[in-house]
């Protein structure tokens, strides 16, 4: 780094975050204020996506390589991230972390993601008190609705307005990705409106995180699939009795939370002055 020809007020601070289905990066100054993030899909090459992402974030910023003073990685890929400085963090630490620089009191999240959900729980000190991974089963994830919409033969950008075009709702009988998609054709064949089952699906998804744990405080609704269906906080927020926010970036609260964790280890290894 050129801290002379930058100065201190320029020091900017990445955090990736690479997901099974997108990677996300967010850059930040010594304020904590976000100055660009960038999102691209995965793909096989996480190193490779994650340069990409870096540009991009860093091009969104106006400003160069030369300016970053520490990354942190985090996610299903992070220790495939060749340019960080400082060690990779549990999506779970950065995920808790990011929520809680939003919103700094108890809370539960809730991250859906493309390929697992999590709930994760904060005392009114963020300190993490439990959380919970749905690893093993698509039901309640992005690929769950991925799966549905290749069904019902639509875009998965046109769910979320369907579902708020409904009339009246679909209910599923199965968190089953499989059966699910066995009762969707079955909905189809007997007619029943698209966005009525649309909405049903909605539904399946929020009933399936909301049965892997209790809440604790407000709600914070995060991750990809909250960022573009975010009909789904709205139906959230009709069946929690506690209240429900979601940031101004639900997919990028994992990034967030890395790219604090970057300014924390450079903070801590700054030389007196």
């Amino acid at each position: 780094m050129e801290a002379a020809e930058h100065g201190l007020a320029d020091r900017r601070f990445a955090g990736i975050d690479i997901g099974a289905s997108r990677t996300k990066v967010v850059l930040l100054d010594d304020r904590k204020q976000m100055l660009g993030n960038a999102v691209r899909k995965t793909g096989t090459d996480f190193g490779e996506t994650a340069d990409r992402c870096l540009d991009d974030a860093l091009g969104a910023a106006g400003c160069d390589r030369r300016s970053i003073k520490a990354a942190v990685a985090t996610g299903y890929g992070r220790k495939n991230v060749a340019f960080i400085t400082e060690t990779a963090k549990t999506e779970i630490s950065c995920h808790a972390r990011g929520c809680y620089q939003l919103f700094p009191e108890a809370m539960t999240i809730i991250d859906i993601g493309g390929q697992d959900n999590k709930i994760i729980k904060l005392d009114a000190a963020g300190r993490r008190i439990s959380f919970k991974m749905n690893r093993k089963c698509a039901a309640g994830t992005g690929a769950f609705l991925e799966e549905m919409a290749l069904r019902l033969d639509l875009p998965l950008e046109r769910l979320d307005g369907l579902a708020r075009e409904a009339a009246g709702i679909v209910e599923l009988g199965s968190f089953c990705t499989v059966f699910s998609a066995t009762e969707v054709l079955g909905h189809i064949r007997q007619g029943r409106a698209v966005p009525d089952i649309v909405k049903g699906l909605f539904l399946s998804v929020i009933k399936r995180v909301l049965e892997m744990d209790s809440l604790v405080g407000s709600v914070v609704m995060t991750g990809g699939v909250v960022a573009h269906n975010p009909f789904l906080v709205d139906m959230a927020r009709e069946m929690i009795d506690n209240p429900v926010r979601t940031p101004e970036h639900p997919q990028l609260t994992g990034a967030l939370g890395a790219a604090l964790f970057a300014l924390d280890a450079a903070s801590h290894t700054e030389p007196d002055t």
